[in-house]
């Protein structure tokens, strides 16, 4: 009995033990993100992101091995979250049409909640995309949601909502790009134009603008469909 007891707390703490570390590797994560977005991988200094994370240099080096090995696992993350909300859209259960508005603007929500996903990426481009081809989970994400607009336009083509020989890969590059500019371009098209382009109207408007443009491109008679109203 006292020996299954003591089993019990030694499992008791290494779960807690367990628990305390994924805690401290995502907070980890989540300063990096922000520091790595804010000032490049040159720029960004792993000893502030300890300072911010009340761990150490020494730490960070055992969850991550490097600096570059921090910035890679940052990468991932972000891709792994834009892939989970992609898989999120429950587009089989959807008409063709209605499941392409869902999947557009969700896209195009989380791009413009999580803007610094997109320094990231702006970041990566500077350097060629260096880190990011060595990382497995774009080679899942790209088949995953190229399947995804595949099976989409195939449904669509065979109901006649969509016009035949639609490619995936111009389909999801077309909305990446929308969803993209909003944020990216955000201060300096504000700046320009004197129109804040983060205000709530002008983002629900644009929202709508992205969607249409989108669907229009994909509808066989080049009609967008209203949005349904609650």
């Amino acid at each position: 009995m006292a020996s299954k007891k003591k089993h019990a707390t030694a499992t008791a703490a290494d779960d807690t033990a367990q628990s305390a570390a994924e805690r401290t590797r995502a907070n980890i994560l989540e300063v990096a993100t922000h520091e790595f977005s804010e000032k490049g991988l040159a720029g960004a200094r792993v000893d502030e992101i300890a300072e911010r994370t009340n761990t150490s240099k020494r730490m960070i080096y055992y969850y991550f091995e490097s600096k570059e090995g921090l910035y890679r696992a940052v990468l991932e993350k972000a891709y792994e979250q834009i892939r989970r909300i992609e898989g999120d859209v429950t587009t089989d259960q959807l008409p063709p049409v209605e499941a392409l508005r869902e999947l557009v603007g969700a896209t195009y929500d989380w791009h413009n909640d999580h803007p610094d996903f997109v320094r990231l990426v702006m970041n990566e481009n500077i350097h060629r995309a260096q880190h990011i081809g060595a990382l497995d989970i774009l080679l899942t994400r790209r088949r995953s949601i190229l399947d995804l607009l595949q099976k989409l336009l195939q449904r669509g083509e065979k109901s006649g909502d969509f016009r035949k020989g639609l490619d995936p890969l111009d389909l999801h590059m077309t909305i990446s790009a929308l969803s993209f500019y909003n944020v990216s371009n955000r201060h300096t098209f504000s700046r320009i134009f004197e129109h804040d382009m983060s205000a709530a109207k002008v983002l629900c408007a644009r929202r709508e603008v992205v969607i249409d443009t989108v669907l229009r491109w994909c509808r066989a008679d080049g009609v967008a469909t209203p949005r349904r109203r609650n």
